[in-house]
């Protein structure tokens, strides 16, 4: 039953959820780097360890969320309540009075994307044709990326023009946030029979375990122990000269390089395949990589490296 017409609704609602999400999302977590330094305990060294617990945990609740939402052959609320636990965590960092409470804040809000992003992505697989979910996914991709836009030049907006603080920032990602649930409640359905077959976790464990997905696991995992996060891009910003209210403007550069870039790289996928895709990513980032360590520090070369690291 995948793939039908009135079921393609579900790509172009959960995109807005997306976009909601992370109107609500990005307008935070520009700031977040810095908001962090200023604490107590706060370095570079403690940045690294929040983000790096609250990657590891959600990625470690995408297999658990995955295996229920299968088993139960249910999606939606898997969905909700991973958008849920995210968009109630990010109003709280506007009390975090040390590290330790954001971190605690951050692994909340990092549990929701892991609770919501398998259920979400089987989902989206399941509301269009395979010859289409390339494009799917960079449709709603691209409509993350509209919200991870909207974000942050909100923020620099109400900072500069109305002077607000970034707690009063922290406390304004409610708004979208809450959006972002009532498009779920109201606009998301759930497909009924996208997973046919009775789930059995062994059985999942032996698709896991073939030569081709475990090789991609392998390269995937590699990959992430080099890579690192925008937060360290957004310091470096700050570093070459870029002031607090304009660190913002910084990150949604890296997102309009990411938004430009999504929807052509689906389509690109379902032409030359996933693999071959993910590869000319990896290569780019590389690329920013590089740039991040032989550039001059100075503001233009702020700009030019997140607009590649977006890429």
């Amino acid at each position: 039953m995948a793939g039908g017409e009135g079921e393609l609704r579900n790509v172009y609602m959960l995109g807005l959820v997306s976009f909601f999400t992370d109107f609500s999302s990005e307008m935070v977590f520009c700031l977040l780097p810095v908001y962090i330094l200023g604490l107590p305990g706060g370095t570079i060294a403690s940045l690294g360890l929040v983000e790096g617990t609250a990657e590891a945990v959600s990625y470690a609740l995408r297999a658990v969320s995955g295996f229920f939402s299968d088993k139960f052959r249910k999606r939606k609320p898997f969905i909700l309540l991973g958008y849920a636990l995210s968009n109630i965590a990010k109003p709280l960092f506007a009390a975090a009075a040390n590290v330790s409470q954001v971190m605690t804040i951050r692994v909340v809000e990092r549990m929701g994307k892991g609770v919501r992003t398998a259920p979400r992505d089987a989902l989206i697989s399941a509301s269009v044709p395979p010859g289409r979910r390339g494009e799917a996914f960079g449709l709603h991709r691209t409509l993350d990326q509209m919200g991870a836009i909207v974000g942050p030049l909100t923020a620099t907006g109400v900072m500069v023009l109305l002077g607000w603080t970034v707690k009063d920032v922290f406390l304004l990602s409610l708004v979208p946030g809450t959006a972002a649930l009532v498009v779920i409640f109201l606009g998301v359905k759930e497909i009924v029979g996208d997973s046919t077959r009775e789930f059995r976790f062994l059985e999942g464990l032996r698709e896991v375990a073939r030569g081709d997905f475990l090789r991609l696991l392998v390269i995937v995992a590699l990959f992430s122990l080099g890579a690192f996060n925008f937060s360290f891009i957004l310091l470096n910003a700050r570093l070459m000269g870029v002031g607090d209210p304009l660190i913002p403007v910084v990150y949604a550069v890296l997102n309009v390089t990411h938004t430009l870039v999504a929807l052509p790289a689906g389509k690109l996928s379902d032409r030359i395949g996933r693999a071959r895709t993910l590869g000319v990513g990896y290569l780019v980032f590389v690329a920013s990589a590089g740039l991040l360590y032989v550039s001059p520090k100075a503001v233009p070369y702020a700009y030019l490296i997140a607009a590649v690291y977006g890429v």
